[in-house]
């Protein structure tokens, strides 16, 4: 079982809710969902992330060694530059996803709570003979998401990795609760997830199963560079870019908001028109309620599903959007 990340102190703040798996350890919500993803969409507040793994990387050979491992090109990876990158099986399937950025120094990544153990024991067992040094770090180590827009000033003693989503901080966790009560509102995870499902984002573990390959996701050019050289899994990547389609696709849901619970992960989706003992085509990722959109979710379909049909998410009507091509 992997060892689960210290349970956060902000739990104790007032109106927190704790949040239920994959995000245990860290708040739903502090009261109000709605609230607090308008105040995250207007760039305010943070998101407590101390849940995921963090790992860093030192060492001199640090980048041209991780290159030889991730789907990404890191060999010169400008310190303060912030990317992502998956670890896949031989046959392409994907197993690791990191959110990374080094500072000139050390390669810092975190990763989905609980993940760390295993992508330690894999980059461990790579090592050979490169001078690189691989640690866990998160349990000294919390994770701290400043939204788009932020204008929050950062702590001098926090690595930052800046997105266009917003700026991920390796903040120490003994600072937490100071940085909380300097940068607030605190925003649950509920409202992070939200925001997510509305860009299209996929994660590791709630979009991805076992035979899940970079193409479905649209992680290709995002955390798949495919101009570089070998690492594992790379054939099934070429072959399916070059050479064909993935046999599925992810696709973005508005649900029937008549509905009152949302269809949780793993929720069977089928044609409308072939009602709720129709065939399966796919299943629910992920599923939300978004303060403008209302009930949203994210779901891995058969590619030729048709585009333009209505679905049917267990018992909830859904209308798709493309997220990757058919």
């Amino acid at each position: 079982m992997p060892r689960p990340s210290p349970a956060s102190p902000l739990l104790s703040l007032p109106g927190a809710v704790p949040a239920e798996a994959p995000d245990e350890g860290v708040a739903a919500h502090y009261g109000d969902l709605f609230r607090e993803q308008r105040a995250l969409a207007d760039g305010a507040g943070f998101v407590d992330l101390s849940h995921r793994g963090v790992v860093t990387v030192t060492g001199a050979e640090r980048l041209s060694w991780l290159h030889l491992l991730l789907t990404q090109h890191v060999s010169d990876l400008p310190p303060g530059q912030a990317t992502e990158a998956l670890i896949l099986s031989a046959h392409g399937h994907i197993e690791h996803a990191v959110s990374l950025v080094d500072d000139g120094e050390t390669t810092w990544m975190h990763t989905e709570p609980g993940n760390q153990e295993a992508l330690i024991a894999y980059l461990e067992s790579m090592k050979f003979f490169y001078r690189a040094e691989v640690a866990d770090r998160t349990d000294e180590i919390a994770v701290v998401h400043l939204p788009a827009g932020s204008i929050a000033e950062v702590p001098g003693n926090a690595v930052v990795r800046e997105t266009a989503h917003g700026r991920d901080l390796f903040l120490p966790r003994a600072d937490l609760e100071s940085f909380a009560a300097d940068h607030g509102p605190a925003i649950g995870v509920l409202a992070l997830e939200a925001l997510r499902v509305e860009a299209h984002r996929p994660r590791l573990g709630l979009e991805t199963d076992h035979r899940t390959i970079p193409h479905e996701l649209g992680w290709i050019g995002t955390a798949v560079h495919l101009q570089k050289g070998c690492y594992r899994g790379q054939e099934t990547v070429a072959r399916v870019h070059n050479l064909g389609k993935p046999p599925r696709r992810l696709v973005f849901l508005h649900l029937d908001g008549s509905e009152v619970h949302l269809p949780p992960h793993g929720t069977p989706v089928r044609l409308a028109s072939d009602g709720e003992e129709g065939r399966q085509l796919g299943f629910i990722t992920t599923s939300a309620r978004h303060h403008e959109l209302g009930p949203i979710a994210l779901a891995l379909v058969k590619r030729n599903v048709p585009v333009d049909a209505p679905l049917m998410a267990g018992s909830t009507a859904a209308a798709q959007e493309v997220v990757v091509e058919p």
